[in-house]
């Protein structure tokens, strides 16, 4: 089952220019769902735990995040700072008539996961894919700051947009996009849709509006309170961005966390080990 055919949603309490979401709902009476992809992808990356979700009885909710797919993207690195970013999920609730809801989120969607289960009380769980909480992350160490090099690389306008596309894209398809099997079709997606006018430096405004490179390498654990609610964290063995350490001492800042590891993938898990990204949200929602 493919997902529903988008909406578009203009998202009340967001930064200036309004923006307008594209946004798939699956419909149903069953428990809120909302799913969150990352860089550089859109909502399609959950298909296929989308897909097992609404089989099971749950109301998916999966939006391209402003930037991103088919929603808008906003010119101005103010527009895309984590305030801005929450208020986009919020809104989106809203405009579908729900309150509260479990989240699930992977690479940048991952870090606004974390952040709005901290920010909002409507959150009921959360499960967080490759990127850990974010004071576990911040100071997950040497090893973990030299894999996440091309987030201080990103924070310089026009570079990336210059050396990415370069020769059919050839550095991505080497650094970021090398776990797939040949013939997988994100890749090609992915590729897609930065190519259209202004998306990559709208996905790059990601990392240059919530990225302090003078506050890269951290020296202290950063205060912030504890997570109350369930929370799930999941990690590749094939990651080539992310640490085990920093997913599993996200349980430091969380009181009810649960670790798994999901072995021979790479960092997109929900579309590299399908089946199983979508067994273990199954299970995390039922709270087993």
């Amino acid at each position: 089952m493919a997902l529903p055919a988008p909406q578009r949603i203009t998202v009340p309490g967001s930064t200036r220019p309004e923006t307008t979401l594209s946004v798939h709902d699956t419909g149903g009476p069953g428990e809120a769902v909302v799913l969150l992809h990352g860089w550089p992808d859109r909502a399609t990356l959950w298909e296929p735990q989308a897909e097992v979700l609404a089989a099971a009885g749950y109301r998916v909710v999966v939006p391209d995040l402003r930037g991103f797919g088919e929603s808008d993207r906003p010119e101005g690195t103010e527009h895309y700072r984590m305030k801005a970013l929450r208020a986009d999920v919020l809104g989106v609730a809203d405009a579908l008539g729900i309150d509260r809801f479990a989240l699930a989120g992977h690479d940048w969607g991952a870090v606004l996961g974390w952040t709005l289960t901290l920010a909002s009380d409507r959150v009921t769980r959360y499960a967080a894919f490759s990127v850990g909480n974010p004071a576990a992350f911040a100071t997950a160490g040497f090893g973990q700051k030299a894999m996440s090099w091309y987030m201080l690389w990103f924070q310089f306008p026009g570079v990336a947009e210059e050396v990415l596309p370069a020769h059919d894209w050839q550095f991505l398809r080497a650094w970021a996009q090398a776990s797939f099997p040949e013939g997988h079709p994100l890749p090609g997606q992915q590729i897609a849709d930065l190519s259209r006018p202004g998306a990559l430096t709208a996905s790059l405004e990601w990392y240059r509006a919530n990225v302090d490179s003078a506050t890269f390498v951290a020296t202290e654990i950063p205060q912030v309170p504890p997570i109350r609610v369930p929370v799930l964290g999941v990690w590749s063995d094939g990651d080539m961005a992310l640490t085990e350490g920093q997913m599993r001492r996200s349980s430091e800042f969380v009181e009810d966390f649960r670790f798994a590891l999901v072995e021979g993938a790479g960092h997109w898990i929900p579309q590299e080990a399908p089946e199983e990204a979508g067994r273990l949200l199954l299970e995390f929602l039922r709270g087993r």
